[in-house]
């Protein structure tokens, strides 16, 4: 039996450009609030699947805004068991330039304030969640399998340092990241992951590398050359995802 599988989409990816997508009715209100956007149903790849924009279509919330309760709760209402999140990131590993595709498999939080748990003893009496490995192993080891068989290349393993945003950070909050072994920096891998595994949904992240981060590069950073990179970079991920999507059938 198929999983059903969901996919996120971050900046950029507001929406996966499906034939004759379907808005799935009444999902949006959640007792944690209203998810981001309509959750899309439709046959991608011929296989089932679920679509959310993380920031709105169009393109309207803040990283640190994002009601990731409401977004991961509406989907497993649906059933979903696997998520493949896309995150637009920026590189502090040298051998990441832009353009680069990275499964992250570890992930450092220093973002703040926000409603990072369902286990809250409010909505959910206290508990806790092995979180050692925050990615799905399964799925990590499928996507590099497909990415190989489509000639994509992608770098397997990394860690992804999650920042509070919208701003992009100094250098010298680079260079600490550095120092803490991050090898990407982005802003909504958390607490989506966390929360996706108090729901025991398989999660995974897909990143697109659009930028040198902060004082990697000594050319200042510009969102004309981030949407250039975006651009193009979206499409390999698409390709990827609907490789993924066509072995699950």
């Amino acid at each position: 039996m198929p999983k059903k599988v969901a996919i996120i989409g971050g900046s950029g990816l507001s929406t996966l450009g499906e034939d004759e997508p379907r808005v799935v009715s009444d999902t949006r209100a959640t007792p944690y609030g209203t998810t981001s956007a309509d959750i899309i149903y439709n046959q991608y790849a011929g296989a089932e699947s679920y679509f959310l924009a993380r920031h709105g279509n169009p393109h309207h919330i803040a990283p640190h805004r994002i009601n990731y309760r409401a977004n991961l709760w509406a989907l497993k209402q649906l059933g979903v068991e696997q998520v493949i999140a896309v995150n637009a990131v920026g590189g502090i590993n040298s051998g990441m330039p832009p353009a680069s595709l990275v499964l992250p498999d570890q992930l450092i939080d220093y973002t703040h304030g926000r409603e990072s748990s369902f286990y809250d003893g409010v909505h959910e009496s206290l508990d806790h969640i092995d979180f050692s490995h925050p990615f799905s192993s399964g799925m990590l080891k499928d996507l590099a399998e497909q990415a190989q068989s489509q000639g994509i290349t992608i770098h397997q393993g990394g860690v992804y340092g999650v920042t509070q945003g919208p701003r992009l950070e100094t250098a010298a909050e680079v260079k600490r990241l550095a120092r803490d072994g991050c090898d990407i920096v982005g802003m909504t891998a958390m607490p989506e992951a966390a929360l996706a595994r108090e729901l025991a949904i398989e999660y995974v992240s897909i990143c697109l590398v659009v930028n040198p981060a902060a004082g990697c590069s000594e050319r200042l950073i510009t969102m004309e050359e981030i949407h250039h990179v975006l651009d193009e970079g979206l499409v390999v991920v698409k390709k990827l995802i609907k490789t993924y999507l066509a072995v699950q059938k």
